[in-house]
């Protein structure tokens, strides 16, 4: 029973010990990796070749296996496969596609490899276990909800601090769009002249790379076919085409003028808002809507009080002027009773 206790425990020792050797070797910066999709899952996987050169570059890594750190390196992977920490995969698409030399360095899709063996002959290994995250991405997860808030205070800032705020912000989009415009020409030119793809900052749009592959200066080595001439003739006439009709239909100094005026407008509005002003706004709304309404009032009033005023003096009137046909009637019959007297 003893036995059977210490082997369980010499077997979990172990497996504590590949993984986290496994951990350390995926964590460190020099062993070339990428991100792929195996399975409707993204995975980081290497090259069996990358993973041989490491090792061999960082002996000191194995002594995280204790007894076993004087295995080879085709033994360890052997290791690690079993364990399920890794899984061989191999490229979906094995063939070349049409305008390309050979396949792909770092495929995009992978599928799982029949035999699980490692093997450093083109072939590609995929981490199984979840990644740790570190300490500053933890803290980094609390600050999104903090910068999140920060962005919806901007309008309360002090006018400093929406200067400061958006003068920095057009200022790093304003060289971003300079930098990609800039690449972009460089390549165009290039392309059509010498028939190379040259594309300087490589890495600047990639989805997955390193602080410093982002940044990498050097293009890199162009292993296509070279373009015909013929498309590179037609690319250069629909260049020129399109600089043609910019040219022709710029607009001229006055609407340069409204457009800059409009947009400085917007910005004045943006950066000169505030509650004081806000509440001060909604203030003198709210006593205009109440004056208009007392001025309302007053006149409804005012039209009640004449409209009582006028009536009677036009009963009055109306009175008199019966009381006066009345009365010449009755004069009327008089002087007629008269006449017929002095007949008789």
């Amino acid at each position: 029973m003893l036995l059977v206790q210490l082997l369980s425990q010499k077997q979990a020792s172990k497996k504590d010990v590949f993984q986290l050797f496994a951990e350390k070797v995926r964590d460190h910066k020099d062993l070339v990796s990428r991100w792929a999709v195996l399975q409707e899952t993204r995975v980081e996987y290497f090259r069996g070749k990358d993973f041989v050169s490491f090792l061999k570059n960082h002996s000191e890594l194995k002594d995280i296996l204790e007894l076993d750190k004087n295995l080879e390196v085709e033994d360890i992977a052997d290791v690690l496969l079993r364990r399920n920490l890794l899984v061989r995969c191999d490229r979906v698409v094995k063939t070349v596609r049409p305008g390309k030399r050979k396949l792909s360095t770092w495929p995009a899709h992978l599928e799982i490899f029949p035999d699980q063996v490692f093997s450093d002959n083109d072939a590609f290994f995929a981490w199984t276990f979840v990644k740790r995250r570190p300490l500053w991405q933890t803290l980094l997860s609390f600050c999104w909800p903090v910068l999140t808030l920060a962005i919806c205070l901007f309008p309360v800032y002090p006018h400093q601090c929406k200067l400061l705020i958006l003068y920095s912000c057009a200022g790093v989009l304003l060289l971003i769009l300079c930098l990609l415009s800039v690449r972009a020409l460089i390549f165009g030119a290039i392309w059509i002249i010498l028939g190379k793809r040259v594309w300087f900052f490589p890495n600047i749009l990639a989805e997955e790379a390193t602080l410093g592959e982002l940044f990498r200066f050097w293009p890199k080595k162009d292993e296509e076919e070279r373009p015909k001439w013929t498309a590179r003739l037609f690319y250069a006439v629909v260049a020129g085409l399109v600089i043609v009709l910019l040219r022709h239909h710029a607009p001229d100094e006055a609407a340069r003028a409204r457009y800059q005026k409009r947009v400085s407008n917007i910005i004045d509005d943006v950066l000169e808002w505030s509650p004081r002003l806000a509440l001060s706004g909604m203030m003198e709304k709210q006593q205009t809507v109440v004056n208009a309404t007392e001025s309302n009032t007053s006149f409804t009033d005012g039209s009640k009080v004449s409209s009582e005023g006028v009536a009677p003096d036009d009963i009055d009137v109306d009175i008199g002027a019966e009381q006066h046909e009345g009365e010449e009637a009755t004069g009327n019959i008089e002087d007629t009773d008269q006449h017929s007297d002095i007949e008789l």
